[in-house]
C-alpha cells in the first residue's frame, strides 16, 4: 500500500483539482462598460469621423445661399491725352452693383443635397461608433478568455508538479515506474510552454485595446475575475431583420446618400434653365471745362447664361447623375443583403457557443471532474494506472479550456450582433 506521505500528497492534488485563483495587479480593474465608454469618449478615430461630420453639416447653409452681390468701380471714357473728366462729354465715374441669381429652386436643390450628405456623415459616425465597441468588446473578452485560460494552465501546473513528486516517491519506494515521472514532466512542460503562447497572445491583446482606448500601448490591464456567465436567449433571425432594417446606421447612411443623389440628379435638370444675372451702375459726370453742368447717369443692366452646348454639358450631366443614383440604390441592396448575412452568422456563431458552453459546464465539465476523482480514488489504491489519471485529467484541462473558449466566442458573437444589428436590446 502506498505510504501516508503519498495519501496526503493525493489529497492536496484532489484540492488543486478546483483551481487556484490568481491575485489581482495594482492596476485598477478594466471592466467591459468602462472600456467601451472610454473608447467612445477617447478614441482619435471616431472623434476624427465626428469632427468630418460637423463640418459637412455647416455645408448646407453655404451652398443654399446666394453668391455674394458685386460692386464695382468704374471710369468710364476717361481721354488718355489729358485724362481730365471734364473735357469729354461721356466721361464718367460710375460705381455699380450686380448679383447673380441662379434660375429658381436651384439653391434649394444644392442645400438639400448637402443636407442630406451631412446627414449620412452622422449615420457613418454611429455606425462607427457601433464597430468601436463591437471591436473593444471582442478583445475585452478575448483578454478575459486568456486570464482564465492562464488560471487553468496555471492550476495544471500546480496539480502534475503534485503528480510528480508522487510518482517520484512511488518510483523510489518500487511502487511506481520511471515512465510515470517523465510523462508527468513531459505534460508540465507542454504546460509551460502552452502558457509563454498565452501570456504572449495576452499582451498582444492588451497592446490592442489600449490603441482602442487611446492610451500607451504597454499600459498594463487587469479585468475582473469573474462575471455572469449567464448567457440571454435572443431574438430570431427575422426578428433582427427587423430591427436592423431601421436600426442599423449603415443603411440609414446609404438612404440619406440616395437622397443626395436624387437631389443632384434633379438640379442637373435645372440646369437646362438659364441663371440671371442683374445690376444697376450709377455715372458721376463733372461739368464741361467751361462750367456747364452735365446730368448724370443710371445704367441697368441683365444678363442671361443660355445653354447652347445642352447635348454635350447638360444631358450628359443628367446621364451622369441617374447612374450616380442608380449606383446610390444598387449599393443599398448590397448593404442590406450583407447585413442580413451578417445577421444570420453571428446569430449561428452566438448559437452555437451559448449551446456548447452550457454543454461543457453543467454536463461535461461535472462529469469529467467526477472521472478524474474516481481516477484518483483507483491510483490511491493501485487499481488505477498512472498514464489513466493522467490522461482524464489532461482531457479535463481541455474541456475547461474549451468551456471559456465557448463562453467567449459567444460573448463576442453577442458583440458582432449588437454591431450588425445597431441595437443593444436583442434579446427575447
Amino acid at each position: 500500500m502506498p505510504s501516508p506521505i503519498l495519501f496526503k500528497r493525493l489529497a492536496l492534488a484532489v484540492f488543486l483539482l478546483a483551481g487556484g485563483a490568481v491575485g489581482a495587479g495594482e492596476s485598477p480593474v478594466l471592466t467591459l462598460n468602462a472600456a467601451t465608454e472610454q473608447a467612445v469618449q477617447d478614441n482619435p478615430d471616431l472623434a476624427q469621423m465626428q469632427a468630418r461630420a460637423q463640418a459637412m453639416a455647416a455645408i448646407p447653409s453655404q451652398v443654399g445661399t446666394l453668391p455674394d452681390p458685386v460692386i464695382s468701380f468704374n471710369a468710364l471714357n476717361l481721354p488718355v491725352d489729358t485724362f481730365d473728366t471734364r473735357q469729354e462729354p461721356m466721361t464718367q465715374i460710375q460705381v455699380g452693383i450686380s448679383q447673380t441669381l441662379p434660375f429658381p429652386g436651384k439653391l434649394t436643390l444644392r442645400e438639400q443635397a448637402a443636407a442630406f450628405e451631412a446627414a449620412a456623415a452622422l449615420q457613418n459616425v454611429t455606425e462607427a461608433r457601433w464597430w468601436l465597441q463591437k471591436n473593444v468588446k471582442t478583445i475585452w473578452w478575448g483578454i478575459f478568455y486568456l486570464d482564465h485560460a492562464l488560471q487553468i494552465i496555471d492550476s495544471n501546473q500546480a496539480l502534475l508538479r503534485q503528480f510528480i513528486q508522487i510518482t517520484r516517491t512511488k518510483y523510489e519506494v518500487g511502487e511506481g515506474l520511471q515512465q510515470e515521472v517523465l510523462l508527468a514532466q513531459l505534460e508540465l512542460s507542454k504546460l509551460l510552454d502552452q502558457q509563454i503562447q498565452f501570456e504572449g497572445s495576452r499582451r498582444n491583446l492588451a497592446a490592442q485595446l489600449n490603441v482602442l482606448l487611446d492610451r500607451p500601448a504597454n499600459l498594463e490591464i487587469t479585468l475582473p475575475g469573474s462575471v455572469d456567465e449567464k448567457l440571454p436567449a435572443i431574438m430570431a433571425e427575422a426578428g433582427l431583420y427587423q430591427l436592423a432594417e431601421t436600426a442599423r446606421a449603415l443603411l440609414e447612411a446609404q438612404r440619406e446618400n440616395i437622397n443626395a443623389a436624387q437631389a443632384r440628379l434633379e438640379l442637373a435638370r435645372k440646369d437646362y434653365f438659364p441663371d440671371l444675372d442683374v445690376g444697376a451702375a450709377y455715372g458721376a459726370r463733372d461739368d464741361t471745362l467751361a462750367g456747364q453742368e452735365r446730368a448724370d447717369f443710371v445704367s441697368m443692366r441683365l444678363s442671361i447664361s443660355v445653354p447652347v452646348f445642352l447635348a454635350d454639358k447638360q444631358a450628359k450631366a443628367v446621364d451622369q447623375r441617374t447612374s450616380e443614383l442608380m449606383q446610390q440604390r444598387y449599393a443599398l441592396q448590397d448593404q442590406w443583403n450583407q447585413v442580413r448575412g451578417q445577421i444570420s452568422q453571428a446569430h449561428s456563431d452566438y448559437r452555437r457557443a451559448r449551446e456548447q458552453s452550457e454543454l461543457f459546464k453543467t454536463g461535461i465539465i461535472p462529469q469529467a471532474r467526477q472521472t478524474v476523482a474516481s481516477m484518483l480514488s483507483g491510483y490511491q489504491v493501485n487499481k488505477v494506472d498512472f498514464l489513466n489519471l493522467l490522461q482524464s485529467q489532461i482531457t479535463l484541462f481541455n474541456y475547461e479550456m474549451q468551456y471559456w473558449n465557448a463562453f467567449t466566442e459567444a460573448q463576442q458573437a453577442l458583440a458582432q450582433l449588437n454591431a450588425v444589428v445597431g441595437q443593444e436590446d436583442i434579446y427575447e
